[in-house]
């Protein structure tokens, strides 16, 4: 274990703003991925990761084997309605895969075995499943490396053979026609990996006939495809960080032109839903960050001076979306970091409750395909309940169990959840969800704090089978509702991104340094685990704090920010200037210096650290976790071992497979078991 992989050094100079930086190892990135020299030095560090388990109590197959028994049988998914069919998949517990079903009058049809389609393939991933109008055909769209560039194929379900298999590199979302005969499909740019281009499909025609219904220009937007809720309008969206625009296309016209709801505007977000009566709309105008509800008429779009306020905006309540009915609207919304469902009566607008009673959980609604139906269904779960779906009548309020998620040799009134605020160094409360066996000692046991805080996603406290092993040991996981989501709002997010990014990161140290001053783990038994931008955040805590932590688990880690921001030809770079910054821009480029994991590693007495990426991954560039691993290793003044599993098959998600994502975790939960040995 004394000789980790040394790659070479070829210093590479990087010049901004009169600033020089120097990267050693900048010739690690090979953008077609087979280079001999970048794949040998890759295997070496696989290889010393398997020493380094070799050299332990390596526990990766008895967890393995673990994780897979509380794993029914065979589950199936909840049953989606659409028109006369329901829709579902079936998974049994030997296989990687989902296989797909509908039925119809109690009569099973089977669509799409992904376990046969996935069997010649290393990497195999189905999305997009989209039956057409008259459920004649579905489309569904193929990712065979891992960097979510689909291959969109059309089944004729009749015939039971692919009758359209000519569409390549999509996007991979799908949206049918009425007439059942096209589709209209999303197409990336090659270099940047920003979807640019909307285009018409017609079923049977060589790619090469497609027509472009819409190509965005402004490298800065990215754009996703949708089907209203009475089915009759295509939206594209447009959107980056701080600016939005949605066009509408008539799909019940020929040849119908686009038409923009509202024209882009600086800092302007919105989003739409129809109803037969009018058109309804999430928007932040007027300085409403947390969203306002507001409706129009068709005749009213171009302008939002004549929509009308249906919802006033609230500084404390986020309204994340909605869902119309013909008598009421239910709202997402969020308050006080906690998810809420309102039922809203259009006609006078007063507002009813669904309530939840955990102290931390997830609650979200479910599909709901039919406008005219007298049911809502919504998601729930918390971390000691597992996934659940609920029916509720609209008018009555009767509730009823449609699907919940089974957990084999599982007892959810084994574990306790807590929600504590924590007063970060500013004195803002940051909110922290806890679970833990309700038999352990909690001041002396060991503590994983989890964390993400970017892009104002929200992270949840919702069930988690991958960390039940770490649960039945004695662990304490916690979540921390860090600056740059949403979770307390939209405010949450903007003092968590661009020049307030460092908020982000102290709220994470300060979060775990509370926990453990109140009782929550031992001082020497603390680890922190974040992926992507989470794996950013574990980057930076580890500069900041090293001797904190006694190991974290950095997946697929963003960790070269400065140099990758300062190159629009890396995927979505140019999508995300107003989340990280702009380097072009003097005072970004020194704001994102100052927290840059890679430009900010010193010599320091750094903690067991443990990074996993894939060679495909399309969101974080594979060669960002290989260049930070030799740097953070030869800047090591302690003897913890930093290591690196990198697979040479997959991508942001790693590897395709149910039981291939369970192997990952296992080898997640081992990593840390070792640590305290």
């Amino acid at each position: 274990m004394n000789n980790p992989p040394k790659p070479k050094k070829l210093p590479k100079k990087l010049l901004a703003h009169g600033d020089e930086r120097i990267d050693d190892y900048y010739w690690l990135r090979d953008d077609d991925r087979n280079n001999e020299e970048v794949i040998s030095y890759l295997k070496e560090e696989n290889a010393y990761l398997e020493s380094w388990f070799a050299s332990k109590n390596d526990a990766r197959k008895e967890i393995y084997k673990e994780m897979v028994s509380h794993i029914p049988d065979a589950e199936t998914s909840m049953k989606i309605k659409r028109d006369d069919y329901f829709y579902f998949s079936e998974m049994e517990s030997a296989k990687q895969h989902s296989v797909y079903f509908r039925e119809k009058d109690n009569k099973k049809e089977l669509l799409l075995d992904i376990n046969e389609m996935a069997k010649d393939h290393d990497y195999y991933s189905v999305s997009s499943l989209a039956p057409s109008p008259d459920h004649k055909l579905i489309a569904y769209s193929e990712d065979l490396s891992g960097r979510r560039e689909f291959n969109i194929k059309i089944k004729d379900l009749s015939k039971n053979i692919v009758i359209d298999e000519a569409i390549k590199n999509s996007s991979g979302s799908v949206i049918w026609s009425p007439c059942n005969e096209l589709i209209f499909y999303t197409k990336k740019d090659p270099v940047t990996l920003i979807t640019n281009k909307v285009l018409k499909h017609v079923v049977g025609q060589p790619q090469n006939k497609d027509v472009i219904v819409y190509e965005e220009k402004d490298p800065e937007f990215n754009l996703s495809i949708g089907k209203s809720r009475s089915k009759k309008y295509l939206y594209i969206y447009i959107g980056k960080t701080e600016s939005s625009e949605t066009l509408l296309l008539d799909l019940e016209i020929k040849n119908s032109e686009l038409i923009s709801i509202l024209p882009r505007e600086e800092k302007h977000l919105y989003s739409v839903e129809d109803t037969p009566e009018c058109f309804y709309v999430l928007t932040d105008t007027d300085n409403a960050k947390n969203f306002k509800l507001m409706k129009f008429n068709l005749d009213q779009m171009g302008s939002k001076d004549s929509w009308e306020t249906v919802v006033e905006h609230n500084p404390k309540i986020l309204i994340e979306g909605f869902v119309t009915f013909p008598d009421y609207i239910f709202l997402e919304v969020r308050e006080d970091g906690l998810p809420k469902i309102i039922r809203l009566d259009r006609t006078n607008l007063s507002k009813k409750n669904i309530d939840f009673n955990d102290p931390a959980y997830s609650a979200y609604l479910s599909v709901n395909n039919d406008y005219f139906s007298d049911e809502i269904y919504f998601g729930y779960s918390s971390p000691k309940t597992p996934s659940s779906v609920f029916k509720q009548n609209i008018e009555s309020g009767q509730r009823e169990l449609v699907w919940k998620q089974q957990v084999k040799n599982f007892d959810e009134s084994s574990y306790s959840v807590e929600r504590l605020k924590i007063n970060a160094r500013d004195n803002v409360k940051v909110p922290v969800s806890m679970i833990y066996r309700n038999d352990i000692d909690l001041k002396n046991a060991p503590i994983l704090v989890y964390g993400y805080g970017s892009y104002g996603s929200i992270m949840d406290a919702g069930f988690r089978t991958s960390i039940l092993p770490l649960l039945d040991r004695g662990f304490i996981f916690a979540v921390a509702n860090i600056r740059g989501g949403s979770e307390m709002g939209r405010q949450w997010y903007e003092d968590g991104k661009m020049l307030k990014k460092m908020n982000t990161f102290n709220d994470f140290i300060d979060s775990t340094k509370s926990l453990i001053k109140q009782g929550y783990g031992s001082v020497d038994k603390v680890f922190a685990m974040g992926g992507s931008a989470g794996g950013l955040l574990m980057g930076v805590i580890v500069n900041l704090e090293p001797e904190l932590y006694k190991g974290i688990i950095s997946a697929v880690p963003f960790v070269d920010v400065l140099t990758t921001m300062s190159d629009e030809s890396i995927p979505l770079t140019t999508f995300e200037y107003k989340e990280w910054g702009n380097p072009a821009i003097k005072e970004e480029y020194e704001y994102i210096k100052q927290y840059s994991p890679y430009d900010n590693i010193v010599p320091s007495y750094y903690p067991t650290v443990l990074i996993t990426s894939s060679l495909y991954d399309s969101q974080v560039q594979y060669y960002e976790p290989a260049k930070y691993v030799p740097k953070l290793r030869e800047n090591s003044l302690s003897e913890n071992p930093i290591l690196m599993k990198m697979n040479l098959v997959g991508g942001h998600a790693g590897k395709s497979g149910r039981l291939n994502a369970i192997e990952e975790s296992a080898l997640d939960n081992a990593f840390l078991l070792n640590l305290l040995d």
